[in-house]
């Protein structure tokens, strides 16, 4: 394991790389034909039914996440009970992105992106404020929560006006999304005050699954017409949101789960 004062000079170095990366990278739009996906079969009087309907699986771990964290029964236990703000923002989100995600795929354009891009990069900043908070200080993750929504925020916003301006950009939105993967497995790597660090590999392997699902989109779809990749890109999504509720509830303190080892 790293040691804490190393693992912040990672993430630092982490984010340097990211930025002068983006920098040099020229500048890319966002192609008009990322609207245009395998399935767009209308059911029930539903347009792109797959790709709507299956934002339900956001709304369901959603839910039920804000439900364990916010009931009596204390299913998940916090060192520090300030570490719940983050995870409530984590399934706030997904809610959101269930919301945000279904109204695009109704009438996928530029304009409507923005309202499915903004809640997942919520609930991306919010999960690494989360791995801060309880890897390296309760207290910085606390001040930066509000700072990584922010930038979160802004990289969609700023992504929106540059596609207004005619010459868009997605190289903000993209670094934070690869920085967000890079900073959760170096999180790995540092010691927590948690059981069940190794579920943080599983949750990012659910979101590779997810893009590659979601590049796959056509050929997927053209197998067999039965389900489209970027339909199943959004149940694997939901799977890694689902994942983050289940090492919640399956996690115990470091010190106590030693003691009861003994």
């Amino acid at each position: 394991m790293l040691a804490k004062h190393r693992g912040v000079w990672i993430l630092l170095g982490v984010a340097g790389v990211v930025a002068i990366a983006t920098m040099l990278t020229p500048r890319v739009a966002q192609p008009l034909a990322y609207h245009h996906f395998a399935d767009s079969r209308n059911w029930l009087g539903v347009p792109d039914f797959g790709d709507v309907v299956s934002n339900l699986g956001f709304a369901f771990v959603g839910v039920w996440g804000l439900g364990v964290l916010l009931g009596p029964s204390r299913r998940v236990t916090f060192v520090d009970l300030r570490e719940r703000w983050a995870y409530l923002i984590v399934f706030a989100g997904m809610v959101l992105v269930a919301l945000g995600s279904s109204y695009y795929h109704l009438a996928p354009d530029n304009d409507r992106l923005v309202w499915d891009r903004l809640p997942m990069t919520i609930v991306f900043m919010a999960l690494v404020d989360a791995m801060i908070t309880e890897r390296i200080s309760v207290e910085a993750g606390l001040v930066l929560l509000p700072v990584l929504l922010l930038i979160g925020t802004a990289s969609v916003v700023q992504w929106h006006l540059s596609e207004a301006r005619g010459a868009g950009d997605l190289r903000f939105y993209a670094a934070l999304q690869v920085y967000a993967v890079l900073v959760l497995l170096v999180m790995v790597l540092l010691a927590g005050r948690y059981t069940r660090s190794g579920d943080l590999v599983i949750i990012i392997g659910f979101y590779v699954l997810a893009k590659i699902l979601e590049i796959l989109d056509n050929a997927i779809f053209a197998a067999g017409h039965v389900v489209s990749g970027h339909t199943l890109k959004h149940l694997a999504a939901a799977a890694a949101g689902w994942w983050v509720l289940r090492m919640l509830e399956k996690r115990r303190p470091v010190q106590v789960a030693q003691l009861n080892s003994r």
